[in-house]
């Protein structure tokens, strides 16, 4: 493996003769690859930079003194992500520099990483999701395999990868069922909607053997040359489908997912239900769907409430 090697930009001082030190520890004992060895170096700059418009050498540099910087950072816009990766970074310099004796003690080991921003799921209006579904014509070419995976992604909730992978054999159009494998290689049965299921069925009945060839195997939605579709050849043709649409938002398979599951909770369905569904391993990952029904309801009393 090449290694990498990001030394300062300017004269170095005694943080940047240590950070030098350490970057080499990076490369060389932990064999870290070069994007992260330039984040750290980034980290490390800056602190550099920072301590010398405060006049601190490093032997004084102390909890307080990285918070500050810490803080500096998220006045000059970092976002709390960012933060986080940059707070790490901070941990795993210190630690080393006093693992080694070049400081009494770790000033680092005190800090708390920022809490991540909980940004709410973009969805599609139950009117858009209808717009789109309604101008995809089965008659076109591709159009029938095009219906099925849209209908299927907001009938059922699925991910990206297992609408991908998802096999015959897996499919009971008969009971109305799918078996899908998601994360941790984990298997769920979910139920799919009468129109989903219509759509499906006129695909394997008169779209889906006219793309079938000798190297075909069994999963469901093919590609023009009869293997299985991408996930980047699936965004893309959901992409072309919105846009042919007319929907200006930027439409996406998780934003179908993430309607799924909006729709059931305004629809009036169990938190646990969706999580199953969804297969959520924790139902607090299924409780971002609350904050987003919660939103709509302070808009609509916002709207239509006199002293909203």
């Amino acid at each position: 493996m090449r290694l990498a090697f990001f030394p300062p930009s300017r004269q170095p001082d005694a943080v940047d003769a240590e950070a030098d030190g350490f970057m080499l520890f990076l490369a060389t004992e932990r064999g870290l690859s070069a994007a992260y060895q330039l984040s750290v170096r980034q980290t490390l700059d800056a602190l550099a930079a920072h301590l010398r418009r405060k006049g601190l050498p490093l032997a004084d540099v102390g909890t307080d003194e990285l918070s500050d910087f810490l803080m500096e950072r998220k006045k000059s816009g970092l976002a709390a992500s960012s933060l986080r990766i940059a707070t790490v970074h901070l941990k795993v310099f210190f630690r080393w520099l006093a693992s080694r004796g070049k400081l009494p003690m770790d000033p680092a080991e005190p800090l708390l990483s920022p809490r991540p921003e909980q940004t709410l799921p973009e969805t599609l209006h139950g009117s858009e999701v209808k717009r789109l579904l309604d101008s995809i014509d089965p008659a076109q070419p591709l159009g029938r395999r095009d219906l099925a995976m849209l209908e299927l992604f907001y009938a059922s909730g699925l991910r990206l990868s297992e609408l991908c992978s998802v096999r015959l054999e897996g499919l009971d159009l008969d009971e109305g069922f799918i078996r899908v494998t998601g994360k941790g290689n984990k298997t769920r049965i979910v139920p799919v909607g009468g129109r989903a299921r219509e759509a499906v069925t006129d695909y394997l009945r008169n779209e889906r053997p006219t793309l079938v060839t000798r190297r075909t195997s069994s999963e469901i939605f093919l590609s023009i040359r009869g293997t299985r579709l991408s996930p980047d050849r699936v965004r893309q043709i959901v992409k072309e489908r919105a846009a042919l649409a007319g929907i200006e938002q930027n439409v996406y398979p998780h934003l179908l997912r993430h309607s799924f599951a909006t729709h059931l909770l305004e629809g009036g369905a169990d938190l646990r239900v969706i999580q199953e569904l969804l297969g959520h391993a924790d139902i607090a990952t299924t409780q971002i769907y609350t904050h987003v029904d919660g939103a709509r309801l302070k808009a609509i009393h916002k709207k239509f409430h006199p002293r909203g």
